[in-house]
């Protein structure tokens, strides 16, 4: 078996909470592409991150939680920044995200920095989130891109509060094309297709996205499981488990993680039905995620998954 290489953020999250009464901030290692990182080699791939750290303790909190999870190092880069921090709050269905830190400490790989070695030999390559609306990252990004031999994975990862305008939202939706065009696998959520196509179902979004060169995409709707739109066959909507959740964070990248994980094993299903099977399986990890608090932290392995979700 192979390798990913996961290129994007990682960065430390202050997620909103209480200690005897009183608001506090609780820190956690994150970043939807670090999650997905971790996801990977907690269910047995074996997973490279590649991306820019900061040069203060934080950043070596975050290397060594990625060297525990045996996570690769061998493509990340130290800038001299401080780490950039993400300050979640919970009113809704999902976190909303605060970025802080400028510039930010995940946004300074540049194309000279890529280990182009660790990238033309990885059986699959990610890239997406929020890194692709820093330029450096975004060419360093392209190049990867265009150097995998692999398959190609993409999850846009939309940050509305990173969107300057309609403007920038525009010059999002140009880069999420580019890289779907590209893709043999593109996921989303439903509200990133929201955002980034409002008013289309997400049937249609995910039809769309084929059409652009993606080869299978798949649109995560919560507990109401995914739309899963594979060549040969019309979208079909495969269910979640039920599950009993206590915090969300990281449930989309772990359904990313399951799928990498997979491929990483057996390739490309070959036929519709293969897709189906291994999007419900993802949607069990993403459960079991969803009953523990939070993100990287809670990936389970895939002995977890088994043993909650006994057939």
């Amino acid at each position: 078996m192979g390798y990913t290489v996961v290129l994007g953020e990682a960065l430390v999250d202050l997620l909103d909470t209480e200690c005897g009464g009183a608001p506090v901030y609780r820190q956690a290692i994150g970043g939807a592409p670090l999650n997905v990182a971790v996801g990977v080699a907690r269910l047995g791939g074996a997973a490279q991150f590649v991306g820019s750290f900061g040069d203060d303790a934080l950043a070596g909190r975050i290397r060594a939680f990625l060297t525990a999870a045996g996570v690769g190092l061998d493509g990340a880069v130290t800038v001299p920044a401080p780490t950039a921090l993400a300050v979640a709050t919970f009113a809704g269905a999902e976190p909303d995200f605060r970025f802080y830190g400028e510039p930010p400490s995940y946004g300074l790989l540049t194309p000279e920095d890529l280990n182009v070695a660790l990238v033309d030999g990885a059986d699959v390559v990610y890239c997406g989130s929020i890194v692709l609306l820093q330029p450096p990252v975004l060419a360093a990004a392209r190049r990867a891109w265009s150097l995998a031999t692999g398959l190609r994975v993409f999850d846009p990862n939309v940050r509305p509060r990173l969107l300057d305008g309609p403007a920038a939202l525009a010059g999002l939706r140009d880069v999420v094309a580019e890289f779907a065009a590209g893709a043999h696998l593109v996921k989303l959520s439903g509200a990133d297709a929201e955002l980034l196509y409002p008013g289309e179902p997400v049937e249609g979004v995910a039809a769309y996205l084929r059409e652009l060169g993606a080869a299978t995409v798949v649109v995560t709707l919560g507990g109401d499981g995914a739309v899963l739109a594979a060549a040969g066959a019309d979208p079909v909507l495969v269910p979640a488990p039920r599950v009993n959740p206590v915090d969300t964070t990281g449930a989309g990248d772990s359904v990313m993680a399951a799928l990498i994980a997979d491929l990483l094993v057996d390739g490309e299903p070959t036929e519709p039905a293969g897709w189906v099977d291994r999007v419900a399986f993802a949607l069990r990890v993403a459960g079991l995620v969803c009953e523990s608090p939070g993100g990287a932290t809670a990936m389970p392995t895939r002995a977890d998954v088994l043993q909650r979700f006994t057939r």
